[in-house]
């Protein structure tokens, strides 16, 4: 005997669960910025309400597609009634806050963080750290001259904790032969300022390989792969999502290295092409960057929703496949 047909009144039932209600918007926030009435958006950071109404917060740690970790302590503001210095990049407004952002003691700390950067990093690759410097002052030379550069591998080798006295004549640095154990990119960690970007990315804000994390404490800490082991034996996938959001030159491709080497680097002469990626069907977008009729890096826009800057192996080195090393001829096509 056949069944009789099961009839629904109204529209099919949906095929997945449905999505919870959207709370309601809650009402803008009233603050005071620079002695200046304002408003932001409930959950807003300082930086964002800032931002909104065009005034110059420096960063270097922050990077709108991740999270923020609040390490560089550049972006700090002056907020009437805490004990402490915030940083813009991830405090959130608060109904009746009072921010000051060039405030003298906001200027003394902002000075204080650059001075040590600088005396004990390498900035010369670092966009914008120059105009930051005259900015607010920064003397990193009064520090004394920088040691010297430690051996290759002595700084991962050191145990937290055990340091020698130092003579209080020179700026300790980190200082230390580049790391070259591919032809895709390179780690320079003489450039590296541990703003924590690159590990950020390498896990849940983009890439979730986890690679690569803070090791040591204190001056010896230090970017690492999980027992230190060396990186082509790492989880490394090479998506170089880490070089993307570099933002002293730490990691660089090893494509730019070479040619800053020769003297050949040269972003003026340099042009920019926005195009599709052609190895999948996620879309994702890539911006070619072209010196010479040469491709010599490929990046993403971080604004961009598929992607949001993030690119795996193909996207961002599938440029060497059809672009010979510089110097040498173009294989047969």
């Amino acid at each position: 005997m056949t069944p009789a047909p099961i009839w629904f009144e109204g529209p099919p039932p949906p095929s997945r669960p449905p999505m919870a209600p959207e709370r309601p918007a809650l009402p803008p926030v009233e603050i005071v910025i620079d002695g200046e009435p304002a408003r932001a958006p409930a959950g807003a950071t300082i930086l964002e309400a800032c931002r909104a109404r065009g005034l110059d917060i420096p960063t270097l740690c922050f990077l709108e597609t991740l999270t923020p970790v609040n390490v560089c302590r550049v972006c700090v503001v002056e907020v009437t009634g805490s004990r402490v210095l915030v940083p813009a990049c991830s405090r959130r407004v608060e109904p009746g806050m009072t921010i000051l952002t060039e405030s003298e003691r906001v200027r003394l700390s902002r000075r204080m963080v650059l001075e040590l950067l600088a005396s004990s990093v390498d900035l010369s690759t670092a966009p914008g750290v120059d105009r930051l410097m005259t900015r607010y002052g920064a003397r990193p030379e009064r520090y004394g001259p920088p040691s010297a550069a430690a051996a290759r591998g002595e700084r991962d080798a050191r145990e937290p904790g055990h340091h020698a006295t130092p003579d209080g004549a020179q700026a300790e640095t980190v200082a230390q032969p580049v790391k070259i154990d591919n032809d895709l990119y390179l780690r320079d960690y003489s450039k590296c300022i541990l703003c924590y970007k690159c590990v950020e990315a390498c896990g849940v804000d983009a890439q979730n390989t986890f690679a690569i994390a803070v090791a040591g404490r204190g001056f010896d800490a230090r970017i690492s792969t999980e027992a230190d082991v060396p990186l082509t034996e790492s989880a490394c996938v090479y998506c170089g999502n880490c070089i993307g959001v570099c933002p002293t030159g730490a990691l660089m491709f090893k494509s730019e290295h070479d040619m800053r080497a020769a003297g050949t680097w040269d972003e003026a002469r340099q042009r920019t092409t926005d195009t599709i990626c052609p190895y999948c069907g996620v879309g994702c977008t890539l911006t070619l960057h072209v010196q010479d009729n040469r491709i010599v890096k490929v990046t993403s826009p971080s604004d961009v929703a598929v992607t949001h800057g993030h690119l795996c192996i193909k996207g961002r080195f599938g440029f060497t496949f059809v672009e010979s090393p510089p110097g040498e001829d173009h294989p047969e096509r």
